[in-house]
């Protein structure tokens, strides 16, 4: 696998904050390891956050224990952001005016957004209720808090993310990658502007 230099900086210099931050890292996941997780959920991390756990994985509190999780708690990760905008579109009203008219029944309502969800990128748990998404044409990606369809951005890249999070500064400016769904999320919008 190719890898974009400034990507592998970027991870690098995330790593060194987080070890700057007293966050214990362990050795990062072999590529055996990587096809085993993604293999056993049926996702694939994207680029940056496969050069990151290959690099050095975070352990404890809130870090996903990629090596060692028990299936439930890693799918339960895995499940959060979808299954939080189902709970929205059955309890709060969240419908976008761009998936039509909401269906009257719960069970149809359920399935259409379920289908409209499967089309927007996979977001895949970096630490808590942060995640980056696994598509690769968003690399490097932003980091984004979810929790329902409450989403906000926690870092326009891994290294500002860790900067936010661990109170530890980046060294230069980053950049934000439109991310479709989460960053119209994250940036306000409203079911008639999704």
């Amino acid at each position: 696998m190719r890898h974009d230099c400034r990507m592998i900086d970027l991870v690098a210099r995330s790593i060194e904050r987080l070890r700057a931050a007293g966050v214990r890292v362990d050795q990062g996941l072999s590529d055996q390891e990587v096809s085993r997780v993604q293999d056993r959920f049926n996702f694939v991390f994207g680029p940056e956050h496969r050069e990151f756990i290959q690099s050095a994985v975070p352990v404890g509190g809130s870090w996903p224990d990629w090596r060692n999780g028990s299936d439930e708690d890693l799918r339960a990760l895995l499940d959060w952001p979808v299954e939080g905008a189902l709970f929205d579109v059955h309890n709060n009203g969240f419908w976008p005016v761009s998936w039509g008219d909401a269906p009257d029944g719960r069970d149809e309502r359920e399935r259409r957004a379920r289908s409209h969800l499967d089309r927007v990128p996979r977001l895949v748990p970096l630490f808590s209720h942060r995640y980056l998404t696994s598509d690769p044409q968003f690399c490097s990606g932003p980091v984004f808090s979810v929790y329902q369809t409450d989403v906000v951005f926690y870092g326009d890249n891994i290294l500002d993310y860790v900067a936010r999070e661990f109170s530890v500064p980046p060294l230069q400016p980053s950049h934000r990658t439109h991310v479709p769904f989460w960053s119209d999320l994250a940036l306000g919008a409203g079911n008639h502007d999704l």
